[in-house]
């Protein structure tokens, strides 16, 4: 006898049960979710009030983006419990740009639109390039992309950059800065640190799951007490607002950013690859060729709809997948749910401004741990590589580490080379990407397509729970 019984990724819960599960979700990638327009406002030296703009647009982008991904549009949306972040695979290259004066805030738009658009076009044919992302190219890129962010996070804890840009004279100069490094700043991000550190190995369920965010709170509290948070912008802020496309001005479009943020986006749209293949198999859903194009496109869709509302590039945040495992929760609807609550978040100001107002101190603290956890998932995702029966592997890793250092230890190194290739190569994470996938083709050739999608399943399944 036929049954009509519904699928548990397509069941809806009831209300009181759906709005904790999304909560949840929100929460477990909150701290993630506002901590890439903290470091480009931040980078781009912005007011206060454009970077609680920032994160106004980018809550509010991962409330749409998500609802594209779970709940989804003809023909674009995995269907899966997915939320959506920025990812963090674009924020060297982003910082790149900053850093160029004629590239700046509205030429990072205008690549993030073009990435968006090359996402949504390429979308059908990723799936193929899988064979050229097996695991020890994709651990090797998100074990760097880890490492180059923990520059940021150290950073954060000592409060700003070791040198300030100051014009004397009409002549620009680096000097030291004075409030770098304080003791009591530094005190600050211990404690945010060991308060973390404590959730994590005491904390049980969902607290251990938000501890991240909890170590941020805690971090405030103690930074309000001793007068170094202020609140007037939060005061001054509305309770509401509408976050309206290009705030900033028109887009700029530079060939060099836009070809660097395609190949983030290729690199993003692969790993997304394996998180919906692991997904499915927590979930027990069928993925197809069909569904994970779909899923792809969504990418592409978040990441133009980043462009547009003024915030960056999008993709799954792996943190959730693997909070599905652990609870063991299946419906797409407390995601869809979880977008809706981001939506709501991005349409208040005041909660922006208050993630503003907090200290980089507090945040550096946390920032340890989270940029520390995005380097422990690549090198998680390299245990699953074989070492020892194919040493060569070893030459990919090392060669292609070595390279995305390049950038971190020697800034100079490139100086000699044309100036529009800059912003590309002064992303150790790209420049790791493009001599990982050259090595690994180079020693073991490409895999075959249904092994490249086992490989990345199981290396995906083995870094959700990073």
């Amino acid at each position: 006898m036929a049954t009509d019984a519904v699928h548990p990724v397509d069941q809806t819960l009831p209300l009181p049960r759906l709005l904790p599960l999304a909560l949840q979700h929100v929460l477990v990638m909150y701290a993630g979710a506002v901590a890439v327009p903290l470091i480009i406002g931040r980078a781009l030296r912005l007011p206060p009030e454009d970077i609680a703009f920032l994160i106004s647009a980018d809550l509010f982008a991962c409330g749409l983006a998500t609802l594209v991904q779970s709940f989804g549009l003809p023909g674009v949306g995995i269907r899966l419990p997915v939320m959506m972040g920025v990812t963090f695979a674009s924020v060297g290259p982003m910082l790149s740009m900053a850093a160029a004066p004629e590239i700046g805030l509205l030429g990072i738009y205008g690549s993030v639109i073009a990435a968006g658009v090359f996402g949504i076009v390429v979308a059908p044919f990723i799936s193929r390039l899988l064979p050229l992302f097996p695991p020890v190219v994709t651990g090797t890129i998100i074990m760097v992309i880890g490492i180059s962010l923990m520059r940021v996070g150290i950073n954060w804890a000592g409060g700003g950059l070791p040198t300030l840009t100051r014009v004397v004279d009409g002549v620009p100069g680096a000097f030291p800065n004075p409030n770098y490094a304080q003791l009591g700043g530094l005190a600050i991000a211990g404690i945010v640190l060991c308060v973390i550190l404590a959730l994590l190995k005491w904390g049980k369920g969902f607290v251990a799951n938000v501890a991240v965010l909890l170590g941020i709170v805690a971090g405030s509290v103690i930074a309000a007490a001793l007068g170094i948070m202020h609140f007037e912008k939060v005061a001054a802020a509305p309770w509401f607002d509408v976050v309206l496309p290009f705030h900033f001005g028109t887009p700029q479009f530079h060939l060099v950013p836009i070809a660097t943020m395609c190949i983030v986006m290729v690199v993003v749209m692969i790993e997304s690859l394996g998180m919906f293949l692991a997904l499915g198999d927590i979930t027990g859903k069928k993925i197809d060729q069909e569904a994970l194009s779909r899923g792809l496109r969504a990418d592409g869709v978040g990441t133009l709809l980043g462009g547009i509302f003024n915030t960056f590039p999008y993709t799954s945040f792996s943190q959730n997948v693997g909070l599905v495992g652990v609870t063991g929760v299946r419906s797409r609807w407390v995601t869809v749910a979880g977008g809706v609550i981001m939506l709501l978040l991005g349409l208040l100001p005041k909660m922006a401004a208050l993630v503003e107002a907090v200290p980089q101190v507090v945040l550096g603290g946390a920032g340890l741990v989270m940029f520390g956890m995005v380097a422990a998932t690549g090198a998680r995702i390299l245990t699953s590589v074989d070492f020892k029966g194919n040493a060569n592997n070893l030459f990919v890793v090392a060669i292609a580490v070595g390279f995305g250092m390049i950038p971190m230890v020697a800034p100079n190194f490139w100086r000699n080379l044309p100036h529009e290739l800059h912003p590309l190569l002064e992303s150790g994470i790209l420049l790791s990407a493009i001599v990982a996938v050259a090595l690994n083709a180079f020693f073991n050739g490409v895999a075959s397509a249904d092994r490249a999608r086992e490989e990345a399943s199981a290396a995906a399944a083995a870094a959700e729970h990073v």
